[in-house]
């Protein structure tokens, strides 16, 4: 089965044009807004401090310019650090593309800090809060990477492969000619749409329906983000400017998740230590 053609531009006028990729990232800061209304407005006996509509909107604006503003400079960092040190203006040539999940998530976090700080909020208070809003905006996104024919899988002949434009592969595949490649790679953007966006926002959903502890939300997000992306990797193709970075097997996108996991289960240890030992006092 051939990639399906989809025009990135949704429409343009002029010099202006309204892109899909532009719009995910819209639907994900419109999800973490809307479920948070809903959760304010249905459900505030789940949450471990109060919040207004004002605090949310100013919420998803922080963690807006955190995402975007770490994202970039991740990127820069993360996969294309040998260019931005012979050329740092290249961290400001958005239009060249390349943004970075883990940058953007660094970049929530010191946004959430900062947020904390102006309403007198802890951290945890603020990113458990935040943990079950995020991954349908994440898969959002990923949808927007399978749009714009990037992030190719590795080759396979199983019936879930496509065979991509030769544009889309040909840092991958230096051999390919014409217009679409000879084999079959994993539609792996669509695999992390279904595991990070889709399946981590049902479980961290479902998990935070009842309340709990302090960090038990955002570990759960740590640890289940960081197990999808580090799976999902091995049917996805490295950079091709980086290939693997550890063992001839690891991506760097598999490297940058270990922190996640390990951090992940720490916290849900903290915070069931932190539960055992207020049952003990009690």
């Amino acid at each position: 089965m051939h990639y399906p053609i989809i025009d990135p531009i949704i429409v343009s006028i002029g010099p202006l044009a309204l892109r899909w990729y532009g719009l995910t990232w819209l639907i994900g800061f419109a999800a973490v807004y809307l479920l948070g209304q809903w959760r304010i407005n249905n459900r505030p006996d789940l949450l471990n401090a109060r919040w207004d509509a004002q605090q949310l909107s100013d919420l998803v604006f922080y963690g807006a310019m955190g995402a975007v503003l770490g994202g970039r400079i991740g990127y820069a960092f993360f996969y294309g650090f040998e260019r931005l040190a012979a050329d740092p203006l290249y961290l400001f040539r958005i239009w060249e593309g390349g943004m970075s999940f883990h940058g953007g998530f660094l970049g929530v976090l010191v946004a959430m800090v900062i947020f904390g700080r102006r309403y007198d909020k802890d951290f945890l208070t603020v990113t458990d809060f935040l943990a079950p809003l995020c991954p349908i905006g994440l898969g959002s996104v990923r949808i927007g990477n399978f749009i714009n024919m990037e992030l190719p899988g590795r080759v396979t002949e199983s019936s879930f492969g496509l065979v991509f434009q030769c544009q889309a592969v040909r840092e991958l595949n230096p051999m390919c000619f014409g217009a679409w490649e000879n084999v079959a790679r994993h539609p792996s953007s669509l695999y992390q749409a279904a595991t990070e966006g889709a399946l981590l926002f049902v479980l961290l959903w479902w998990l935070s329906m009842k309340p709990r502890g302090k960090g038990v939300l955002s570990g759960a997000f740590l640890l289940g983000y960081g197990c999808f992306r580090f799976s999902t990797e091995f049917l996805r193709s490295p950079d091709a400017h980086i290939g693997f970075v550890l063992f001839e097997f690891i991506s760097m996108g598999q490297l940058l998740s270990l922190p996640m996991i390990i951090a992940g289960l720490w916290l849900l240890y903290w915070a069931s230590a932190q539960a055992n030992t207020a049952k003990t006092v009690g």
